[in-house]
């Protein structure tokens, strides 16, 4: 008799920087704990956020460049028998004024369709993935192209702040205007009540950090996952990449594909956040919102999706509005 070959769980993350692709397993740990553990993972920058702080909406070009990068995703996941089992959108598609052209163009390059979340949804699924290696009483700090998310599994916070967010308003290298911004940005410090725990960083930023830091040539999870920096170590991660060529600082360990650009605007803001935070330190894990895509509800969970009604993005809500004014 055959033998029944394992299909294996994907999920796809389109990001305003990136967008990425997990294929992964659910191992039994000595604990007899599932978890999911990576087979593969493809990044591949696409930056649609750049279309949308420039012009309101994904450009037909841009929505071009994604479909060709999901296809080959779609390929990949079908080659290795694997099954495409959740694609989630973020902050430029909840910002983007043709989200419904890209929920198109993605379901018919990807073949299954996207969801566009909201920020504390994305905080949500960050946090479980994260949970889910490390344990209870964390707070992730999700610091993404166009948003940043903090969670600390009960509440969350999410800011529309990223890294190529940051690239757009300010430049590769932030001058004097940075500070009188950041305050102005967390006034108030809607980050107090998550301050005084250990804190998880999670997505490109932190990724590219911990290759810089560490030297690594390619990029290997289990090297960077749970990596502790304190902040000397940050700012002088910050000093080294500031201080060479455009060049060359597009030459080191992580910063390809365009990371160079966005990184010292993604560390500036990690540095902003972690005294907000009152961190001394913080680690860094490559768990993030395409794992926790692929993890069942909680039973708890399960309850509250059924009463809770989904917020629409904007220009869904705008669409909706529109259409319930003419009838």
């Amino acid at each position: 008799m055959a033998k029944l070959v394992k299909t294996l769980p994907a999920s796809v993350d389109i990001g305003s920087h990136s967008t990425i692709l997990l294929i992964a397993d659910f191992e039994t740990d000595a604990n007899g704990k599932e978890t999911l553990q990576p087979k593969i993972q493809k990044v591949e920058v696409c930056r649609l956020g750049e279309d949308v702080y420039n012009t309101g909406n994904v450009s037909a070009e841009r929505l071009e460049e994604l479909s060709k990068i999901l296809s080959n995703f779609r390929a990949t996941a079908h080659a290795l028998g694997a099954e495409i089992k959740a694609c989630a959108m973020t902050e430029a598609a909840r910002k983007a004024e043709n989200g419904d052209e890209i929920i198109a163009a993605v379901e018919k390059a990807l073949w299954t369709k996207p969801q566009i979340i909201s920020g504390e949804e994305e905080a949500a699924y960050t946090f479980r993935a994260v949970e889910e290696w490390h344990g209870e009483g964390i707070v992730t700090l999700d610091i993404g192209g166009g948003s940043t998310e903090v969670s600390d599994g009960k509440k969350a916070v999410s800011v529309p702040v990223g890294a190529l967010y940051l690239f757009k308003q300010m430049g590769a290298i932030p001058g004097p205007e940075y500070k009188k911004w950041e305050k102005e940005i967390l006034k108030g410090n809607p980050l107090r009540p998550y301050s005084k725990k250990q804190i998880y960083l999670v997505g490109g930023t932190g990724t590219a950090l911990a290759m810089v830091f560490l030297n690594l040539p390619e990029f290997d999870f289990k090297s960077i996952e749970g990596l502790e920096l304190n902040l000397d170590q940050l700012e002088k991660t910050i000093t080294k990449i500031s201080n060479v060529s455009k060049e060359l600082r597009a030459s080191m360990p992580g910063l390809e594909k365009g990371r160079s650009d966005v990184i010292i605007c993604g560390l500036y803001w990690l540095r902003s956040l972690l005294a907000r935070l009152h961190a001394e330190s913080f680690r860094i894990s490559t768990a993030g919102l395409r794992f926790g895509l692929l993890y069942p509800p909680k039973p708890e969970e399960k309850n509250v999706e059924e009463k809770k009604e989904r917020k629409l993005p904007p220009w869904l809500q705008k669409k909706k509005d529109s259409e319930d004014a003419n009838q």
